[in-house]
């Protein structure tokens, strides 16, 4: 039975459905470019093969990784530019311009091709990435502030679900392009198009919702903030409820600008307990982006195909099924886990799986390696070891869900005070996008050259980042207060000497208070 609070918030559902779309664009562009460049007509048609048809090993690795990473590349500069435009324009005005920004760019690796070669998918892929470094930074934090304090946690936890079926969608309009319209610019115009409509809805959709009341109030515009507030809560705006919300956002504004007042480089990066999170912020991205997963996820037909998956349609469907297996293995961490585990042995538990199965998968590719197929031969069903290679693709996938996938931002935003937290979050989002872009650079030339140890080198780095993640300090059901104990920006003596302090003084106040009524009864 659903009751009439169910629906309190549809409004603030409703913003997030429209502006997750954008999030779900960044899951699709970032998997759909391996599957592209994987498809036979896209190699034929700009010039990756020999007289014989045969691909050319060398020019297929340069172009693969060229299309992957200039995103990435884009995404920087976009992430980064994203703070000063969004304080400057607002929220959504920010995302409606770098919505139309990416689609820019999806209409020019569209039409590319023919005369128009292949500069077309790299010029815009730069400029669509450009587009999505900003919606990545812009929506979640647009999200967040327009929602209530009940439901806030379940809709930013819809991010990394989003980012997942945005890449299993990729996955499958590959796989169906390349199974019905494998002969035809289709298999690049139609991916590259489809950009577009995801885009559309998040760009029209946006015309529905209303601006961030949080930061209409940091610009002093207090009467549309309550107004906003109010229509996002289906309040009337002279509510009690309203009031006092809006007293909260005020309040916090108030207590950032003094914490940030004064506030320069040298303080925020070296000064007493912070160097260590800002180095924490930049070494938790950048072994989340060497584990494995970027390098599967954005080359994943080209993944399966090394383990035996021959032929684009086997190792497109065996990929479709791996951003299926994501998708389910993140929905249920975010709903059911992330609070009940601890960060530390969530990213315990899953570097020392990841790390597991990718031992097992070299393992099998030493002891069983794959037969190769020659251009024009129909290619044979995946052997068993390829099968149990698959097999343990997906088993990887679900343990990089429960942890190092969703974690590291909550571990960063948790750890980092009010008072360097803009800082400490651009550390990270560099070093995310930063690492990003190195991986999907490498990752072919390293599946060339190193064959099955490539999934060595992924094991021994997720090692690595087992014996990390037992070295960082547990921040789960820690107050942010606690963190500058933690860190050693303040001692635990002098923090509790502050506290009895501030108790005693809160104590003599109250009884001041409670004095009154007795001396006027006495009158």
């Amino acid at each position: 039975m659903f009751s009439s609070d169910n629906f309190k918030n549809i409004r603030v559902y409703w913003l997030a459905f429209v502006s997750y779309w954008g999030i779900l664009l960044f899951g699709y562009d970032t998997g759909v470019a391996g599957g592209v460049v994987n498809q036979p007509y896209f190699e034929s048609h700009f010039g990756l093969t020999d007289a014989n048809g045969k691909a050319i090993s060398s020019k297929v690795t340069d172009v693969s990784s060229n299309v992957v990473s200039v995103l990435q590349a884009g995404a920087f500069f976009g992430a980064l530019g994203s703070a000063p435009i969004s304080a400057w324009l607002g929220r959504r005005w920010t995302l409606v311009a770098f919505s139309l920004v990416f689609s820019v760019g999806a209409i020019l690796t569209t039409v590319s091709g023919g005369s128009r070669g292949i500069g077309y998918i790299y010029g815009g892929r730069v400029v669509s990435g450009f587009g999505i470094g900003g919606i990545s930074a812009v929506a979640p934090a647009y999200v967040s502030e327009c929602s209530p304090k009940d439901v806030r946690g379940r809709i930013t936890g819809l991010f990394q679900i989003m980012v997942a079926i945005g890449v299993m969608i990729s996955y499958f309009i590959n796989f169906g392009v390349g199974l019905h319209m494998a002969n035809s610019p289709s298999v690049w115009k139609v991916p590259f198009g489809f950009q577009l409509v995801p885009a559309g809805i998040m760009c029209v959709g946006l015309l529905t919702v209303k601006e961030s009341p949080r930061w209409l109030a940091s610009k002093g515009r207090i009467h549309e903030a309550i107004e906003n507030l109010a229509y996002l809560r289906k309040e009337p705006h002279h509510s009690p409820a309203v009031r006092h919300e809006m007293a909260e956002i005020e309040a916090a504004i108030q207590e950032e600008r003094e914490a940030r007042e004064g506030l320069g480089i040298k303080e925020a990066f070296f000064g007493k307990g912070n160097f260590v999170r800002f180095l924490i912020a930049f070494v938790i991205f950048l072994l989340q982006q060497w584990c494995g997963q970027n390098s599967v996820g954005y080359y994943a037909p080209q993944i399966f195909t090394s383990i035996g998956y021959s032929g684009t349609t086997n190792s497109l469907l065996a990929s479709g099924i791996y951003g299926v297996v994501k998708v389910i293995a993140t929905s249920l961490f975010v709903f059911f886990f992330v609070e009940s585990l601890g960060r530390k042995i969530s990213l315990f538990i899953s570097s020392v799986g990841m790390s597991i199965m990718f031992f097992i998968i070299g393992a099998i590719l030493k002891t069983h390696p794959v037969q190769t197929v020659a251009a024009g031969q129909t290619p044979p069903p995946p052997p068993p070891a390829s099968k149990a290679m698959a097999a343990m693709l997906y088993i990887y996938v679900c343990f990089y869900s429960m942890g190092w996938g969703p974690l590291p931002w909550v571990y960063v935003s948790d750890i980092f005070p009010t008072r360097t937290r803009h800082y400490g979050l651009a550390v990270a989002s560099g070093s995310q996008w930063l690492w990003n872009f190195v991986v999907s650079k490498e990752t072919p030339t390293l599946k060339n050259d190193l064959g099955y140890k490539l999934f060595i080198m992924f094991a021994t780095i997720n090692l690595g980042m087992a014996v990390f993640s037992l070295l960082l300090p547990e921040t789960k059901g820690r107050s942010l207060e606690e963190m500058d104990i933690i860190f050693g920006a303040v001692t635990s003596e002098s923090r509790e000497a502050f506290i009895e302090k501030q108790e005693r003084a809160l104590h003599n106040e109250d009884r001041q208070t409670a004095s009154y009524p007795s001396v006027d009864q006495k009158v």
